[in-house]
């Protein structure tokens, strides 16, 4: 967990501490028990179960958090929330160390074992997003700052990263191999690839991508409204007063200007937007709603800029028992102030926007009374405005690689995320979020604007860089210069394909293992 965010945005030396996060579970897995024969692999799953519930306790500690100041629960219950969520998710250290440990029972050996573990590590990462819909913090996010090693998503991903750096991992854990004197090479070439990679990866010439002065001009609206408990903005607002302040700050956006030697954000400068973008977050605009398209719809005009904004897509219908679709979503206006249709959330965030297996938490209704009952989108649709294509998705969509893709493959030259992270206060999880949406800027090689409830709202460039980002907290609208680009990269075209491969490779090897036993 240390080289992710905790409470801030994480230092560069915590974040070289994943280089050999993995080696003291490598370490345990590869030695013998008391009789001096493998560790059964009962026994080293339970290792790497036990390591996988210390992992999510600590990284997702802000669960906590958000349950108990956010969703109303009691300190024990929320507690509790998050003890069966590390116990759930500890599975696939679970799982890993078992198919480790199957590996290492084999003719094939520890060696084996470790020369197997990027693979399988990489297959469990590709199962938590495909099954449990839950691939917070993969490994390779703790590289996202690695300007070098990050030139590898933008045709593996994500999880292309977390090979390399488990890989690393295995090779410093093989200096634990018995007559490590015969294989000193191995661990000898695993840190220094690990020291290459962590200090060339930093070199301040590497920041240069080119897009330094970026021509378009986006102004991102942080409303900062509270969420489920009393928040910053202790004031509240009428519907009225909201649209009021809302476009009030979109056509006067403040402006990051470099005067003296200092920098700040200045409001005495007028700008002229290429588009306006408001957050996903507690407002209850709809979509539908006639004084909503009136009034983005005349700001757009006024602003002669798009429109991106959060909002609730309500679609009547005598289907669902309740009469009516809702979805959580993003509205869009063209120039003119023509409503050009919205984009719904496909990836909704389970027991926040939906409750998994209702029909079987009938039990729990005090603790999914909160929980929203929002329905699926269906299309990840990109939108044409004016001589450039845009692409919007929603929040908790961000982390999900292989699904943000498809907008730039269908078109996209910007990428747009709407967010609230007001649900995770001051902890860590803003920033984790953000290294997320920035890890999909490099997979795609496309510039991703940021606007955020409550922040950390920004600009992202096509190296995954921040120039400049909003101040927390703070209710406003902030102007970014961004580009646009067109190129494929092979990530998007192919998406997670080295994920799919170390799966296969992982159940070759395992049913290999088997095998040899057998016989």
């Amino acid at each position: 967990m240390l080289p992710f965010p905790l409470a801030g945005p994480v230092p560069a030396w915590r974040t070289g501490i994943g280089w050999i996060a993995l080696v003291p579970l490598f370490y345990a897995l590869i030695q013998p028990d008391k009789t001096g024969k493998p560790l059964s692999i009962r026994r080293g799953a339970m290792l790497g179960y036990l390591c996988g519930i210390v992992w999510y306790a600590g990284n997702c500690y802000w669960i906590y958090q958000t349950m108990y100041l956010y969703g109303g629960l009691p300190k024990p219950v929320s507690v509790g929330i998050l003890f069966l969520f590390s116990l759930y998710l500890g599975l696939y250290h679970g799982l890993f160390a078992a198919m480790f440990v199957v590996i290492r029972r084999s003719a094939s050996g520890a060696r084996g074992a470790l020369l197997a573990a990027p693979f399988l590590w990489v297959t469990v990462e590709l199962a938590r997003g495909q099954i449990t819909g839950f691939p917070w913090d993969l490994l390779g996010y703790t590289q996202v700052d690695n300007l070098l090693l990050t030139r590898l998503a933008p045709v593996a991903g994500v999880m292309g990263l977390s090979f390399v750096i488990a890989a690393v991992n295995a090779g410093i854990a093989s200096l634990f191999l018995e007559r490590a004197r015969r294989v000193i090479a191995l661990p000898i070439v695993a840190v220094a690839l690990a020291l290459i990679l962590e200090v060339a990866g930093r070199v301040p010439a590497l920041r240069d991508t080119g897009s330094s002065s970026p021509s378009q001009i986006a102004v991102l609206m942080q409303e900062n409204l509270s969420v489920g408990a009393v928040g910053r903005e202790v004031i509240p607002l009428t519907r009225s007063q909201e649209y009021e302040q809302f476009i009030n700050g979109s056509l006067h956006p403040y402006v990051f200007k470099e005067e003296g030697g200092a920098t700040h954000w200045s409001d005495t400068s007028g700008v002229t937007p290429n588009i306006i973008v408001w957050p996903e977050a507690p407002s209850h605009f709809e979509s539908s709603d006639p004084y909503f398209r009136a009034q983005l719809g005349a700001m757009a005009r006024s602003a002669d800029a798009a429109v991106v904004a959060g909002s609730l897509g309500v679609d009547m219908s005598n289907i669902p028992a309740r009469g009516y679709y809702l979805y959580d979503s993003a509205s869009v206006f063209d120039r003119s102030g023509e409503y050009r249709g919205r984009y719904d959330k496909i990836h909704l965030v389970p027991w926040g926007e939906y409750v998994p297996f209702k029909e079987f938490f009938s039990f729990a209704q005090k603790l999914t009374e909160g929980v929203g009952d929002m329905d699926r989108g269906q299309d990840r649709s990109v939108f044409k405005l004016g001589d450039h294509t845009y692409g919007a998705f929603v929040c908790y969509e961000s982390i999900f690689g292989d699904e943000v893709r498809q907008f730039a493959k269908r078109g996209a030259e910007v990428l747009v995320n709407i967010s609230d992270d007001g649900w995770y206060g001051d902890t860590g999880a803003p920033w984790q979020h953000l290294n997320m949406a920035r890890m999909r800027a490099i997979e795609n090689h496309r510039w991703v604007l940021r606007s955020t409830n409550t922040g950390i709202t920004t600009a992202i460039d096509p190296r995954g860089q921040i120039a400049v980002e909003a101040p927390r907290h703070v209710r406003a609208a902030f102007a970014f210069r961004f580009g646009f680009t067109q190129d494929q990269t092979i990530y998007t075209r192919f998406g997670d394909w080295l994920a799919y491969l170390c799966a296969l490779i992982t159940g070759a090897a395992v049913l290999f293992s088997f095998l040899r036993r057998m016989n």
